[in-house]
């Protein structure tokens, strides 16, 4: 009974005819319920949550209504007990009734008043049997050891498979301006020419990329905001960023701008799709892609084009934009401003070496106690030898604890500095951004490795990481 992410074979379908109805109305006839409340849910990406609710009366009936009509896309009915019982399309038809006995889903949901959603029950048995049929077969296919059984099987499934592929294409030219068509044509996926057809007559593999990413959105409307309450959207945004889009900011930044600004003449989907750039950079999963939500800062945020963020959200976007400004891959690394053990200046500028390891660490963290040691031992092991020097920041912990560990784990031949109090206090009566700011220093311990230059070239990874990239900027310098 229970569906949560279903196949594009579980859509409703609404015909996209002009309706003078305003507002809408939806009349539930579930059995076997005598009662309780039910809901109508939609999904944003990957968010579930509820439109409206209903009380159902002894007979099982009740009814969504409202004033305002709802955004088109994917919805769907919970239950009482808060499981989900099928789904159903919203577009411009949104005032019709549904029957069903939930014993028997989704074979028993009949709609009436609304042509489209009939059409899509005839879709959907179609697919659930072929469904079965694929199923069956697959089995069958794992159990047998004849050749000629093996190849019968596979030919049942791709013939099954073919005619799924039909009877969409056949809806989608019957219903050409379909909710429904729009995501059979989203989830189409490109098909590139065969070898033969390629350049040189063979295949190629950097055409077939090009070919595969270049035709990824065909069809698909950036401004049709419908596709934002739908919960196959948002995987298509995944699979496309994570796999066909080049890692690199300046690769992510051109697609995500041609994105909103295809989308600006719908406020909605200009939101939809803001919103899911600025969460998926703002805390990026590879390094140096906060230069992403940095630009998305600048060019959009910061430039009055995103109002529906709430205050505490767009301060908080605020911080972390003006923290990552300082610390972006490639540019100068702020001063640091310091103090040695002895009290004596060792700013961070004074430093002379071709690579400089800051290591920012509080020596009552237990998981700097477990790290640190480990930074030094890789640093006396290899990095001496290469000329990297450790510029290690005491962050919290107090001089005592800080000198007392730097004692106990000989950690002799770093350069450990801290700020002092009064430096501290004069940067913020002066307005200045601190360095925890400056190195967006918010947990610890964090390395950064800047080059002889003082340019930052890598941050926030592991020491191990780190010494990778160590070595890679070392055979590279060498083959120059």
């Amino acid at each position: 009974m229970r569906k949560i992410l279903l196949s594009a074979a579980c859509f409703l379908f609404l015909l996209t005819a002009n309706s003078q109805q305003s507002g809408y109305s939806i009349r539930l006839h579930l059995k076997p319920y005598t009662g309780g409340k039910v809901y109508l849910g939609y999904y944003y990406g990957k968010i579930r949550a509820l439109a409206d609710s209903a009380q159902l009366d002894a007979n099982g009936e009740g009814v969504f209504n409202g004033r305002e009509r709802l955004p088109g896309g994917v919805y769907f009915i919970v239950s009482p007990g808060r499981t989900v019982l099928f789904e159903l399309l919203l577009d411009s038809l949104q005032r019709f009734s549904i029957a069903a006995d939930t014993a028997h889903l989704p074979e028993s949901v009949v709609f009436t008043g609304s042509p489209d959603n009939i059409v899509f029950q005839s879709y959907t048995r179609y697919t659930n049997t072929k469904g079965k049929e694929i199923t069956a077969a697959q089995k069958e296919l794992a159990t047998t050891h004849s050749r000629a059984d093996s190849a019968r099987i596979r030919e049942k499934i791709k013939k099954a498979n073919t005619e799924i592929q039909e009877f969409r294409q056949n809806l989608a030219v019957k219903y050409p301006g379909s909710l429904l068509t729009t995501l059979f044509r989203l989830l189409k996926e490109p098909v590139v020419p065969p070898a033969a057809s390629q350049p040189g007559g063979k295949y190629d593999s950097l055409f077939a990329y090009q070919y595969y990413k270049e035709h990824y959105w065909d069809s698909t409307s950036f401004s049709d905001e419908r596709l934002s309450r739908t919960p196959v959207f948002e995987p298509r945004l995944d699979k496309y960023f994570h796999d066909l889009v080049p890692p690199d900011p300046d690769s992510i930044t051109r697609e995500a701008d041609r994105m909103l600004l295809e989308s600006r003449v719908s406020k909605p989907m200009f939101q939809y799709l803001l919103v899911y750039f600025v969460q998926k950079y703002v805390n990026p999963e590879y390094m140096g892609q906060d230069a992403v939500f940095v630009h998305l800062f600048e060019k959009y945020i910061n430039t009055g084009q995103a109002e529906f963020f709430t205050p505490t959200y767009r301060k908080f976007l605020d911080n972390r934009a003006y923290s990552l400004m300082a610390n972006l891959i490639g540019q100068p690394a702020a001063n640091l401003e310091m103090v040695d053990t002895a009290g004596k200046p060792r700013n961070l500028y004074d430093i002379s070496a071709p690579f400089i390891v800051i290591c920012f660490w509080d020596p009552t963290c237990s998981h700097c106690k477990e790290i640190v040691p480990k930074v030094d031992s890789i640093y006396h092991a290899k990095w001496k030898q290469e000329g990297v020097t450790v510029y290690g920041v005491m962050v919290d912990g107090g001089n005592e604890a800080w000198l007392q560990f730097i004692k106990d784990h000989n950690l002799t031949d770093w350069v450990h500095v801290y700020e002092t109090k009064e430096h501290q206090d004069a940067g913020e009566k002066a307005g200045q951004p601190n360095y925890r700011q400056l190195y967006d220093v918010y947990q610890t311990p964090i390395l950064y490795l800047l080059d002889k230059d003082k340019h930052i070239v890598a941050k926030k990874l592991t020491y191990q990481q780190i010494d990778e990239v160590i070595n890679l900027k070392l055979r590279q310098k060498k083959s120059n």
